[in-house]
């Protein structure tokens, strides 16, 4: 039976277009330029599709023929919080289409110990608590890291129902994993894979994301 993502997820409308652009990610042959441009497009698709799940107010606006218009304003401030490092790849979409939005950044590794996700670093505007957050990470696979950042929003007082987790390529264990854990929130991604595989990589996934985009996977 096939994945039923709950109603905290918003999945991208699955378009020819969006699955072109995903299947060049998705190719191991394409060359590092290529998937940059094309991750890019799919990151400003996640972006606006995520700025259409914030709340909104009526505002009234008079056009240049003298005219009222009566539209929508966003409530409340956001602000972009990346996972580093492949969520630091996320960065540019989200600036292209917020000006002078602020950027926070979490580090999070596995503790060699424990095996479990460990924060190492946080740096987030003073005034988060008051923010819409966008957390930006490219691949949610088991779930970990997302979860121990959500948690580390939380402790600086993000609400939950504040927090949007955008990512390119997710999958059931991850998604089950996240809501479980924080049902208020939502996930914004382009495509939910099969699964996990023995390795713990998303299967057919695209590879390690920041390793393609940074260049480092050679």
């Amino acid at each position: 039976m096939a994945f039923q993502p709950p109603p905290q997820v918003i999945l991208l409308p699955q378009t020819q277009q969006l699955k072109a652009l995903t299947t060049i990610i998705r190719d191991k042959e394409t060359q590092r330029a290529d998937f940059i441009f094309y991750s890019d497009r799919i990151i400003r698709i996640l972006v606006e599709e995520g700025l259409n799940h914030l709340p909104v107010v009526e505002k009234t606006v008079i056009t240049p023929t003298g005219k009222e218009f009566h539209g929508i304003d966003f409530q409340g401030r956001i602000c972009g919080v990346s996972i580093m490092r492949a969520g630091e790849s996320m960065e540019q979409g989200l600036r292209d289409v917020c000006r002078s939005v602020r950027i926070g950044k979490i580090l999070i590794q596995r503790d060699e110990e424990t095996a479990m996700p460990k924060l190492y670093y946080a740096k987030f505007p003073p005034d988060i608590a008051t923010r819409y957050c966008l957390l930006l990470d490219p691949m949610l696979a088991t779930g970990g890291s997302a979860i121990k950042a959500i948690e580390t929003l939380i402790d600086y007082g993000v609400a939950e129902e504040r927090i949007l987790f955008l990512n390119l390529i997710s999958c059931p264990e991850g998604i089950r994993a996240v809501v479980e854990k924080f049902p208020a929130m939502k996930i914004v991604t382009a495509e939910i894979d099969a699964g996990l595989d023995e390795k713990l990589y998303i299967n057919p996934g695209l590879g390690d994301f920041g390793c393609r985009y940074f260049g480092t996977d050679k």
